[in-house]
Parts: C-alpha cells; structure tokens; sequence
C-alpha cells in the first residue's frame, strides 16, 4: 500500500546524516518541517517535505489511500528497547506488600517477585502465554510503540525458558510489531539453588545457552548484576558463554548499588546497560570510551520509589540515553511509552526534545534496529504515530494522562 499523509502540521523527529543515535547537546536539538507531507511506499518511507512542494513529488507514485493529518502531528513509532512482557497473570498482592513497607529485596527474599512470576511460568501452557503476551502487545501498539524487545527470564529453568522464548519467536512471526528477543536465564537465582548460586550459573552456561544458541531463540543475552543477584564474575562467564553463539549483551545493571556491571557490559561490547540508578563519575567514563547505550528505566525507579538515575550528569558528559518501559508484573506494570516520555521530562528533568530521541533513535539503537527504524528517514520501515490533533510536540511530555495516538501505521499498514 503507499499511502499519502498530508496537512500534517509538523512531522517530527527526522535525520537525515545517517547517524546511529543521538548524544550529549545534540539531543537538545530536534529537526522537523510544519505544514508537511510524508509517502510511503509499500512498508517503506518514501518522501516527505513540505505541502508546497507535494504537487510535484506526488506524479511518481500511485496513492492507495490519503490521510488528511491537519491539526496533527506525525512521529515515528517507539522503539520500547527493555520488557518482560511475556508472564503469567499480576503481581498486584506484592504490591499491596510494597505499600505496606516491604523492600523489593524482601519480597524476593520470601519468595515473591521473579521467583513468583516463574512458578506461574513453569505451570501455564505456551499457548495462554502467547494470548496474554499478544494482547499486551496490542495494547503498548494502540500507544504508539511499533518496535519492543522481550526478555525471557521468568522461566529460571531450561524448559520454562525455551518455552517463553519459543512465545517471543511466535509472537516475532504473527504480530505486526519489530520485536527483539533475549535470553535472560541469569535473572534470578531459583530457591531450590539459594546458597548454591554458582551451580546455577554452571546450569546457565553449560545447558541453557547452549540449546537457546543451537535454537537460534535469542538475539541477545541478559543478566541481572546487581546487588543480591549475579555478579561481576558470574556475569563474565555468562556473557562470554553466550558470545559463542552470537548473542551480544543487553545487561540490567547498577539499579541496586554500584555493581560493575556497567563496566562488564561494556568489557562485552553490550548493546546497552539498562536501570542505571547508581552511576557515577567512573561509569559515565566508561560509557563515553564505548558504543553502549545507557537506557533507563523510569517506570521502574517511580513504582518501586528508587533513587533516580543521574540522567542530565550523563547527558552533559556527552552521553547518549535511551528510555524503555520495563514492561513486566512487579516492578513496572505499564508499557505506556507516552507515560515513559512524560516521566523524562518529570523525573529526569530531560528537554521534550531529549525525550523524544530518547524513545526514538536512541531507543531503536538500544534494540539494535537503528538503519530500519526510530527516525524520519527515507528507506526506513514505515512505522509511523498518526497524533490526535496537537499544540505543540511538547505537548507529547507534558500531557501524560491521555493517548495522544489517532492512526498507527506499521510496515506501511494501517493498524488501527
């Protein structure tokens, strides 16, 4: 289908260097064009530019259908970059514990949180997870995300992780939306192993990677290394495991204490480091010598009541950041990207326009998908926000109680 978006009254977020992500004081500055057209072209952008000049560049294609965007807005979809959507039912009973007083650590420690959402795993059947797992996707698609990475990690055993990965790969094959797998069998230490971690960690290496590898279930690779979970070495086994079957790190890190796992990730050449509350002078050091992207989490730190992650010192180091959901049952029950953006700008004091690459290129980068997506650009998939009728584009981080989105368009298709 090629469809014509005309009158839009500014088509937000274009690039046109080629660039990989956006950094530092760059991400202050957001490029668009008011009183704009966009053309696609099968599932891809095709041309865009001003209305003036649409009489012209409309003689060399075909429209199937015309969306009349005045008083709108058009961005490219979110590339939502850290989720666990997969799971089994809600956690809202740990939550009421949380209210109550109880640490996230002491809620694990008695058996709630991952482990919780992994005894639910082992006992539902693949296909009530793919159900529950695709309506939650229809739901982060009717809010503007068009691409999502999925962790597994609530499996904790060789059969439970093969089976949430094999829902990520049906979902991957049925479902309209860009979506990224990864391995996260290091996400907890399962009770029948507490005080026997380093046995579980043999399992992991020497028996799951391997057939998640030979499965080809994964794109990345995940641990949580952090304070009361793996650590640095344990993290290094795992990692350089999964390396042999070409599964680059994604790694949850830092969100308890200073772990090092900024610093193993980046020793992996991660794809990005993901929570960060606890980052100092050292790790932002270490971030700016690599191509890994620091992605926060928000949904996270505002649920749980953590710290917040030192975002503007990272972003005037010179540092790239990305935003995602955390989409998962016990620590962030939204994939709301729309929610995610306004708390940037709440929680991190972060410029609308630095939210917007956050959730955009830099996010899309995070995935591993930025020469197809996350940007306004010629060639890219046609994943495209349709907003309802607009102010201004900061009105995307200020007005966070309500879905902006009118019209999604994924792989050049409408979807809604």
């Amino acid at each position: 289908m090629n469809i014509l978006i005309k009158n839009i009254k500014e088509l937000v977020q274009i690039i046109e260097d080629n660039r990989l992500y956006t950094s530092g004081k760059e991400m202050s500055e957001l490029k668009t064009i008011r009183d704009a057209y966009l053309i696609t072209n099968g599932d891809k952008i095709a041309a865009y530019g001003l209305m003036s000049d649409l009489q012209n560049e409309i003689l060399n294609f075909n429209i199937d259908k015309t969306i009349d965007a005045k008083g709108k807005m058009v961005f490219p979809a979110f590339a939502d970059s850290h989720t666990h959507l997969v799971y089994d039912g809600s956690r809202e009973i740990e939550y009421i514990d949380k209210i109550k007083g109880l640490s996230y650590e002491e809620i694990a420690a008695r058996g709630g949180g991952i482990l919780n959402s992994a005894k639910r795993i082992a006992e539902a059947s693949e296909e009530s997870l793919y159900n529950q797992a695709l309506s939650r996707i229809n739901s982060i698609i009717s809010m503007g995300t068009g691409a999502v990475e999925i962790k597994s990690g609530y499996g904790l055993s060789l059969d439970s992780e093969l089976k949430m990965l094999r829902v990520i790969k049906r979902l991957k094959e049925e479902s309209p939306i860009t979506i990224k797998s990864t391995f996260l069998g290091a996400h907890a230490v399962p009770t029948e192993y507490r005080g026997r971690q380093s046995e579980y960690v043999d399992i992991v290496v020497n028996e799951m990677i391997p057939e998640v590898g030979e499965q080809q279930l994964a794109d990345y690779v995940d641990v949580f290394c952090d304070k009361g979970f793996f650590t640095v070495d344990e993290t290094d086994r795992i990692l350089s495991a999964a390396s042999k079957y070409g599964m680059r790190p994604k790694i949850h890190a830092n969100e308890l204490d200073y772990s090092g796992g900024i610093q193993v990730g980046v020793k992996y050449n991660a794809l990005s480091v993901d929570h960060l509350e606890f980052t100092g002078k050292e790790e932002i050091k270490t971030l700016l010598k690599s191509k890994t992207m620091p992605t926060l989490l928000p949904g996270a730190a505002f649920f749980l009541g953590m710290v917040h992650a030192p975002v503007r010192n990272m972003i005037e180091a010179g540092l790239p950041v990305a935003l995602a959901s955390d989409f998962n049952p016990g620590s962030s029950p939204s994939g709301n990207m729309q929610l995610i953006a306004a708390m940037g700008s709440v929680m991190f004091k972060m410029l609308s326009q630095e939210v917007i690459h956050s959730t955009t290129i830099n996010s899309a980068y995070a995935m591993g998908i930025e020469n197809e997506l996350g940007s306004i650009t010629k060639g890219k998939i046609a994943n495209l926000i349709i907003t309802k009728e607009m102010p201004t584009y900061h009105y995307w981080t200020y007005s966070y109680g309500d879905n902006k989105v009118d019209t999604m368009i994924l792989n050049g298709e409408l979807v809604n």
